[in-house]
């Protein structure tokens, strides 16, 4: 676990991430910064979990966009 002590995702799920910044952007606000189809073409959270886990350059944009999301937010 030590090598996890200065990440700041660390604990924190996927579906929580989406869940916070669709919650603060709104999912055309995402699907414009994020340009993936899961963010702008019938989106949901299941449906975004199910492309991103198994999409692994999609996530990490996510996953940087929410790193982004929390310094901003702090």
């Amino acid at each position: 676990m030590e090598t996890q002590k200065n990440n700041p995702l660390h604990g924190i799920k996927l579906e929580q991430m989406i869940t916070d910044l669709q919650t603060h952007y709104g999912w055309e606000y995402l699907g414009y910064n994020i340009k993936i189809k899961c963010f702008t073409d019938k989106p949901s959270i299941k449906s975004s979990l199910k492309f991103l886990r198994r999409t692994p350059w999609a996530r990490k944009k996510v996953e940087d966009f929410y790193l982004e999301y929390l310094k901003k937010n702090q």
